[in-house]
């Protein structure tokens, strides 16, 4: 998911793996070839056309059922963020409306990057689909999944190449992974100048810098050389082929798709890749700037670098699919953070209502009006087919 906000949907770094899993092998000719977009699709068909299955329920109450216990978890932050919307009127009208513009900003880099992903120059498809598909995630609980194919069945429906969607968008969104877990390292020249950090604030960072390593290391390594990755899915297809034996028929070829869609990935990476840097860097940049306008619309002037390791921190909590937009987590997890960072308790709570209106609340109210825009322009068009292997 998205940063702090409920930015539009983008598929989960491991999402292309588990349709691989899922959708790789067996059944007719040409049944297991199908691109992860297509089996989207597919499942969306099916889920019209089908009653829903005893295990299909029984996962989707699991589902509610861990996203009430998050949420009750964490209901008395929530309650207090809520708690300030009296305060809203308080808040510096220009500094607040800095936050909305800052906001506009981040979403319009995202859009931009999406364009980029999807080799267009057009607006329109790509911010009705990310606006919709971003109401659906940020709705139900664990529906990044539901969001995302949706955005990639309307994507299609404009018509977009599918295996181009689907590689392009996941490119990005793992280099968006990537750069929240670097923001720490931001933050580092100040903390190492003597700037004065709470030990949690300074364990958060060191957490973040180490991920980054970690996903440099692994992304590199997974775009320069085959064999990890074709262990990694020899080994899936193994374990796949083991928990679903005499159930469905054997995955094959795992290894290979897994592959070429690398390869899809990294081409769509070395073209672009100093544009998706600098579109990466103006999302976060402008999502940051949009939490701390909030800041100073409540009167606080907090230390940039200390906001920064929350902002940081509260985002990659927000990464976990439990509530929906991370509703509740991202409340009391920005809150504490920021108390961390030197922020008065009623001040911090007043900052993060007035961010999550701006980054959550108002693209959330818009993806209604973005799908009935989608639906008018392309009404009676049918999404365009996945390619398939010969």
């Amino acid at each position: 998911m998205p940063p702090g906000g409920s930015k539009p949907v983008e598929p989960e770094p491991g999402a292309a793996a588990a349709e691989h899993l899922q959708n790789a092998g067996g059944g007719q000719a040409g049944a297991g070839r199908r691109t992860p977009v297509a089996a989207k699709a597919a499942s969306l068909d099916a889920a019209r056309s089908h009653p829903l299955t005893r295990r299909t329920v029984l996962k989707r109450s699991l589902v509610v059922a861990a996203a009430g216990v998050a949420i009750y978890l964490v209901l008395p932050s929530l309650t207090e963020v809520l708690a300030s919307w009296p305060r809203l009127s308080t808040l510096e009208p220009t500094w607040s409306a800095a936050a909305v513009a800052a906001e506009i900003a981040s979403f319009t880099c995202y859009f931009a990057l999406q364009r980029l992903a999807l080799q267009t120059r057009s607006w329109f498809a790509v911010v009705t689909a990310g606006l919709a598909g971003n109401s659906i995630s940020g709705i139900l609980p664990g529906g990044s999944a539901a969001g995302a194919a949706a955005q990639f069945q309307m994507l299609t429906t404009a018509g977009f190449d599918p295996d181009t969607a689907v590689a392009g968008l996941t490119a990005f969104s793992l280099l968006n992974v990537g750069a929240l877990l670097g923001l720490p390292i931001l933050a580092l020249p100040a903390m190492l100048a003597g700037a004065p950090a709470s030990p949690g604030l300074v364990h958060t960072a060191f957490v973040g810098i180490a991920g980054f390593c970690l996903v440099a290391i692994f992304g590199a390594i997974i775009l320069h050389t085959d064999r990890p990755l074709a262990v990694a899915g020899l080994a899936a297809e193994r374990l796949a082929n083991w928990i679903t034996r005499g159930r469905r028929p054997p995955l094959t070829g795992l290894d290979t798709r897994l592959l070429t869609d690398r390869d899809t990935i990294k081409s769509v990476l070395d073209k672009n890749w100093w544009q998706a840097v600098v579109l990466t860097a103006g999302r976060l940049g402008f999502d940051f700037g949009c939490l701390l306008a909030a800041l100073r619309a409540t009167g606080t002037h907090p230390r940039p670098s200390l906001v920064l390791l929350a902002y940081g921190a509260a985002n990659i909590i927000a990464l976990v699919p439990i509530t929906p937009g991370g509703l509740g987590l991202v409340e009391a997890s920005l809150g504490g953070l920021l108390i961390l960072a030197g922020v008065h308790g009623s001040d911090a709570f007043l900052a993060v209502l007035a961010y999550r209106l701006a980054s959550y609340w108002l693209p959330l109210s818009a993806g209604l009006p973005a799908y009935l825009l989608f639906r008018h322009r392309y009404r009676g068009a049918a999404p365009r087919p996945a390619r398939t292997p010969p």
